[in-house]
């Protein structure tokens, strides 16, 4: 089970990317194991000195009854404290921000990939479209 957020490769360059664990409860990783979340209009911001990922959407769980979970709530990010201060360090300068690039499970463990990102111009992303398009031509 993976889940892509395919805007991210798109809006941001990836300078470097760290694995992270992610806290859940029961209920979210049943529906991340069924598939229902999205990694869309999410980001990564750093508070106390804990990593936390904002916005990240886990669809409600169908048998969860009273125990079930907000559907975008705050989850801590489970890092040692160096990487912590790398991705601090790194989404202070300029035009860097912290973006999750995918989530997946690992022995069974919910992952998520964290992507130290500097965003693209609009003639970037233009350029993106441009290859993209070369290479469904020449795969015809």
């Amino acid at each position: 089970m993976e889940i892509i957020n395919r805007k991210a490769k798109f809006d941001y360059f990836i300078e470097s990317e760290i694995e992270a664990g992610i806290v859940l409860v029961g209920t979210e990783i049943k529906s991340l194991r069924k598939g229902s979340a999205d990694l869309k209009d999410t980001y990564i911001r750093i508070k106390n000195n804990e990593a936390y990922i904002i916005n990240m959407y886990i669809a409600k769980y169908e048998e969860g009854n009273i125990f079930n979970h907000d559907e975008r709530r705050e989850r801590k990010l489970l890092l040692h404290k160096k990487e912590i201060k790398k991705l601090e360090e790194a989404s202070k300068k300029d035009g860097y921000s912290l973006i999750p690039i995918r989530g997946y499970l690992k022995k069974n463990l919910f992952k998520i990939s964290v992507g130290i990102c500097r965003g693209k111009k609009n003639y970037d992303k233009r350029e993106a479209i441009k290859n993209r398009d070369i290479k469904k031509i020449e795969g015809r």
